[in-house]
């Protein structure tokens, strides 16, 4: 595979948070997802998708669906990281990106009472609306915070599992993303996330888009870029594998642009190594 530029050229760290913060601002505040409940991952869809419908191309079941109230499931993700992450009863749980909550609270059913799950997101509105479907959810062991993934709110050695869904592409740090969940995690504890990743190089107006970096589109890394993040940080056994069938609705993104052609959908998972190994 050709290496392709892990961040967008040409468009400030800055830039980049405004367009993510004020995109998910206003999502959070319309309680709905982009584009009246039509929207997949960041990008656009058509109109005659439902939400049930997006969230079933990116990997939840009916029972998940069914599983969690309020507006928790604002259809922003590409995949289903609580699926990958095989989550044991007495787990702490970080999600990275956490919205309004929807994987925080299928993980807590999952780490059931004994368990514990935290949220972060650097967009108030979106906390505000994730505290709101703690209630609507009765999930006494969840918890939301204001913060940005590359300065996370958490302590040292504090996590069993990292996850995240369609977020790290967004950050204009993905290494310190990936340093922060690091450090964040116990020994032995491991990421399971789902984005974006770069299979092509995007045409020069897509990269200094601000648009199209709050899309989950510019900011999209290479797998190799990826793969040598997450070694850097100290990562192991790293594993980032394309999803083939996500192809299906990245075309639904962008009405005169095949994405496609450009992106697709991966599980990413690593592993913080034990004490000596």
């Amino acid at each position: 595979m050709t290496e392709t530029p892990s961040t967008t050229d040409g468009l400030d760290a800055a830039t980049q948070r405004t367009a993510v913060r004020e995109r998910y601002a206003r999502i959070a505040e319309e309680s709905a997802s982009c584009c009246d409940d039509t929207a997949a991952c960041c990008g656009e869809t058509t109109a005659a998708d439902s939400g049930t419908e997006v969230s079933k191309q990116h990997g939840y079941s009916a029972a998940d669906l069914a599983a969690v109230d309020g507006d928790a499931n604002l259809n922003l993700g590409c995949g289903n990281p609580t699926a990958i992450a095989s989550l044991d009863a007495g787990d702490t749980v970080l999600d990275l990106g956490s919205g309004g909550g929807f994987d925080c609270f299928l993980a807590a059913r999952e780490v059931g009472p004994e368990g514990r799950v935290v949220g972060v997101d650097m967009t108030p509105e979106m906390v505000e609306t994730a505290r709101e479907n703690v209630g609507e959810n009765d999930a006494s062991n969840v918890e939301f915070r204001l913060g940005e993934i590359e300065h996370l709110p958490v302590a040292d050695a504090s996590v069993d599992v990292v996850i995240s869904n369609c977020v790290v592409n967004l950050s204009p740090d993905k290494s310190q993303v990936f340093r922060e969940a690091y450090r964040v995690l116990r020994p032995g504890g491991r990421v399971a996330i789902s984005d974006v990743v770069l299979t092509a190089e995007l045409p020069a107006d897509l990269r200094v888009d601000p648009e199209s970096v709050a899309g989950c589109v510019a900011g999209a890394a290479s797998i190799p870029a990826l793969e040598s993040m997450l070694t850097e940080a100290g990562f192991v056994d790293v594993a980032i594998e394309p999803k083939a069938d996500s192809e299906a609705f990245i075309r639904e993104w962008d009405d005169a642009l095949d994405l496609s052609d450009y992106l697709v959908s991966a599980t990413i998972e690593a592993e913080r190594p034990e004490v000596g190994a």
